[in-house]
């Protein structure tokens, strides 16, 4: 299934929609229709191309909200890395480990939760890190921030897209 990429008025990608709600936002009036793909969509009376990439025609202001305690915030807050090895792990090969074991009344919260890779969370086992003779590389707090816009894409991104999303790695 196709997804549309949303930019807010500056051109700056906030988040993928379906299709269907990309033609909708279109149809209110909301929405420009910056990228199409070649796919058309037919019904009765209208013959228009699936939309690749649209733009929000107004200004929205963002409400202030508080960042959601999850594992992917984690992993983000984290950037993805064991915090006693330092290693980049795949997101499906991380762990977490709580600080401090929640045998020893460690709690589940942004204070105590690390991403950890298996190897060391192995190795830490069910003591500190200072009992484990291991360091962290930052001590965990609660982020101020919330991920504007995250997105991961299983192959490669619509060709559509590339104009409009920061990326960190080669295009193929």
């Amino acid at each position: 299934m196709e997804r549309t990429l949303l930019l807010n008025q500056g051109y700056e990608p906030l988040a993928t929609i379906s299709w269907q709600r990309a033609i909708s936002l279109l149809t209110l009036g909301k929405v420009e229709v910056i990228e199409e793909y070649d796919r058309e969509l037919r019904s009765r009376f209208l013959v228009i191309r699936m939309p690749a990439v649209v733009r929000l025609l107004n200004r929205f202001r963002r409400h202030k909200q508080a960042v959601k305690f999850s594992r992917r915030n984690i992993l983000a807050r984290d950037n993805w890395k064991c915090q006693y090895c330092g290693d980049r792990i795949k997101t499906d090969e991380m762990t977490q480990d709580h600080v401090v074991p929640r045998s020893r009344g460690g709690k589940t919260n942004w204070e105590n939760i690390v991403t950890a890779c298996s190897d060391c969370n192995a190795k830490k086992a069910n003591r500190t890190p200072k009992q484990a003779g291991m360091k962290l590389k930052k001590k965990p707090l609660k982020p101020s921030w919330v991920p504007v816009f995250s997105i991961q894409l299983s192959g490669a991104a619509p060709e559509q897209w590339r104009s409009y999303v920061y990326w960190t790695g080669e295009l193929s």
